[in-house]
């Protein structure tokens, strides 16, 4: 889940939804080539592990807040994502492999992408860590020539899966949906008005696309234990909201 604090409520985003907008940035980034589908699929399946831990989401008993997705246990943040890479590799082997580097790049920093990103209890189970690292890594030259692909061919497609996800993540971590201004990766976001923002330089197709996110907005409570919470958060509706992307001088 991805959570961010409203005041007087939660906003919650779950992984797969999240995974959607990702998917949808990816489908209509303007550079394509012939590994887009594959990369396609592997934006809008990178966090399908998630989808197992998500039904049963948890809090923060001292502070009632929902565990954010940060805050997991290593261990089984470690064993759904095998899970998910062996079933995307299943349906497409190189959006499999593409979602093997992103999986091993959340404890890598996102090889060099994002240094400052790890989850909160990574080094309580760093041997756990570093063997789930180093079987990822260790299949990525084989997983190469199976697909086709140079090393560099990889990275690129890589990186652009980290655009996608970070992007996304900007409109899911943000209370009106529009980033504060952020930069990463070359592009530049600023708001030009609620759930709007433009984007430097625009890699999208004329100078505005709109996408759609699914969020939900859960009141603050003390909630005695997990049935409790839980109850709570699979009876709040799920919303769709509108996010508008513009190049930088439209609209």
């Amino acid at each position: 889940m991805i959570v961010c604090d409203l005041g007087d409520c939660w906003q919650i985003v779950l992984q797969t939804d999240h995974a959607d907008l990702s998917g949808d940035l990816a489908r209509r980034w303007s550079e394509q080539t012939e590994r887009s589908e594959s990369l396609i699929t592997a934006a809008e399946r990178h966090d399908d592990g998630w989808a197992v831990w998500e039904q049963a989401p948890m809090f923060h008993p001292q502070t009632s807040k929902p565990l954010n997705f940060l805050d997991v246990g290593v261990l089984a943040h470690l064993a759904f994502y095998r899970a998910c890479i062996a079933a995307i590799t299943e349906q497409d082997p190189y959006a499999g492999l593409l979602v093997s580097m992103h999986g091993a790049g959340i404890y890598r920093g996102r090889y060099g992408a994002q240094p400052d990103l790890t989850l909160t209890f990574a080094d309580e189970a760093r041997p756990q860590v570093d063997a789930f690292v180093a079987e990822q890594e260790s299949g990525f030259a084989a997983r190469d020539a199976e697909a086709g692909v140079s090393a560099a061919e990889r990275k690129h497609d890589y990186e652009l899966l980290q655009i996608y996800d970070r992007m996304s993540l900007l409109f899911c971590t943000n209370d009106t949906l529009a980033p504060p201004g952020s930069a990463f990766s070359g592009y530049r976001f600023e708001p030009s008005g609620p759930a709007t923002v433009r984007m430097t330089p625009f890699p999208f197709a004329g100078r505005e696309q709109r996408f759609s996110l699914v969020r939900r907005r859960l009141p603050k409570r003390g909630w005695r234990d997990g049935q409790e919470f839980r109850r709570d958060f699979f009876s709040a509706s799920p919303e769709r909201t509108e996010i508008t992307i513009s190049a930088n001088g439209a609209g």
